[in-house]
Formats: structure tokens, C-alpha cells, sequence
């Protein structure tokens, strides 16, 4: 059984578009439950593909998103609790670290012919990493998963806080004032990173047009030499025939 499980995790390293057929095959050469086991294994779509992907060809980033996604959920819930946590510095982390793992999703997906969407891409590694327990099927993931929110922190009881004493006019104004700061700077922050993902995937399209150029380019480059080769074997073939007639 040990080795149909290595098999069942090459299925999952190989090209969309083999799956199938490799699946069966394999299937074909079972019996009993593995057979069946097999025979029910879903094709991945074009998301869980390119988290599978980054699993296999890219294992420390893939472990790089679980451990900075440890790292935040343990700091949210300090923070819950009313310890002292840096849950921003883990949050940057975790975000660095997921934006990493997208990008080589999205690298590896497009040199198979793909292009999942990264908003997707990056759901999928935030749930995973956010999880309270590492996924059992990691490396074999058929379908897209999705965030849980807050309910991921379900069990986690929040401490209570003392109520503030009341505000003057000036401190209320001022508090307000540093409220909407910081909701201009998320909105500001928000902004650019959404037009950065735009830019990496108009880059990534232009990287995947440059390789279908630069493949049609070597086909004409080969089809130009095999012609060049076919004419001087021609020209090679008169003179012979012309140096024949001449002796």
C-alpha cells in the first residue's frame, strides 16, 4: 500500500491534463479497496493544482505559509486572552510569506498552461496556514479552499476588559481623528497592494506570451533550417548530377 501511496502522490505532481488517464491506469493495476480508492480520487482544479504544485516542487515555502500561519493564529489568540503579542508583526510575516507561495503557484501553473486566480491562491494558503490543525491531504488537494474568519478561533474565550473611563470632547475628537487615519492608511495600503496583483498577473501574462512567441519562433526556426538542409541536399544532388554528365 505504500507504494500505490507514492503513486497516488504522483498523480497529483503530474501535468491537469494527465490526471485522468494516469488515474486510471493506476487503478488498473489495484485491487480491492486501493482499487476503489483510486477510482474515486477527484481531479484537481486549476487552484488546489498550484497549492499541490508549490507542496512538491517548493516544499519550504509551502512550510514557510504553515509556520507563519502558526505563528498568527497563536498570536491572535494571546491576543484574546489579553497576553502581550505582536500579532501585527505576524501578520506582516504571514502576508510576505503567503505572497511568496502565490507568486511560485502562479510561475508553475502558467508553464503548464494555467492561470488560476490569485485572489483564490492566496484564500487557499491563508486557510491553510490558518487552520488549527495541518491538512491530513496536503500535496493531494482537489478543490479550493476557503478562509474559515473568525470561527477558525472558535473555542478561544476573549478576556475582559476593564471599561475606559470617559473622554473629554478633545481626547474623543482626537481618538476619532486617529480612527479615520488608520482607515485612510488601510484603504491606501489595500490599494496598492491590489494594483501590485495586477501588475503580477499582466507580468505573468506577458511571460506566458513570450514563451508561446518564443516556442513558435524555434518551430519557424526549425522549419527554416530543415528547408536549408532540403536545398543544399537538392543543390548538393544537381552538381553531383552535373559533374556526372560533364566527365
Amino acid at each position: 500500500m505504500a507504494k500505490a501511496g507514492q503513486e497516488i502522490d504522483a498523480l497529483y505532481q503530474s501535468p491537469p491534463g494527465e490526471f485522468t488517464a494516469a488515474r486510471n491506469a493506476l487503478a488498473k493495476t489495484l485491487t480491492g479497496d486501493a482499487a476503489r480508492q483510486v477510482k474515486s480520487l477527484k481531479k484537481p482544479t486549476a487552484v488546489p493544482w498550484a497549492v499541490n504544485q508549490v507542496f512538491w516542487k517548493a516544499r519550504p515555502l509551502y512550510d514557510r505559509v504553515m509556520e507563519r500561519g502558526h505563528a498568527l493564529r497563536t498570536a491572535q489568540i494571546a491576543s484574546l486572552k489579553g497576553k502581550k503579542s505582536d500579532v501585527r508583526a505576524a501578520m506582516e510575516a504571514h502576508r510576505k510569506a503567503v505572497g511568496e507561495a502565490v507568486r511560485r503557484a502562479q510561475t508553475i501553473a502558467s508553464e503548464a498552461g494555467l492561470s488560476p486566480d490569485t485572489d483564490q491562491l492566496a484564500r487557499m494558503f491563508e486557510a491553510l496556514s490558518l487552520a488549527a490543525e495541518p491538512a491530513a491531504d496536503a500535496g493531494r488537494f482537489a478543490e479550493a479552499i476557503e478562509p474559515m474568519g473568525f470561527e477558525a478561533l472558535a473555542g478561544v474565550t476573549p478576556v475582559a476588559r476593564p471599561a475606559p473611563a470617559p473622554e473629554s470632547a478633545a481626547e474623543r475628537k482626537h481618538a476619532e481623528k486617529q480612527a479615520e487615519e488608520q482607515r485612510r492608511q488601510h484603504k491606501e495600503a489595500d490599494a496598492r497592494f491590489k494594483a501590485a496583483r495586477r501588475e503580477l498577473e499582466r507580468a505573468q501574462e506577458r511571460v506566458s506570451d513570450a514563451r508561446k512567441a518564443l516556442k513558435q519562433a524555434e518551430s519557424d526556426l526549425s522549419a527554416a533550417q530543415a528547408e536549408v538542409d532540403d536545398a543544399q541536399s537538392s543543390l548538393a544532388s544537381t552538381a553531383a548530377t552535373t559533374r556526372s554528365h560533364r566527365d
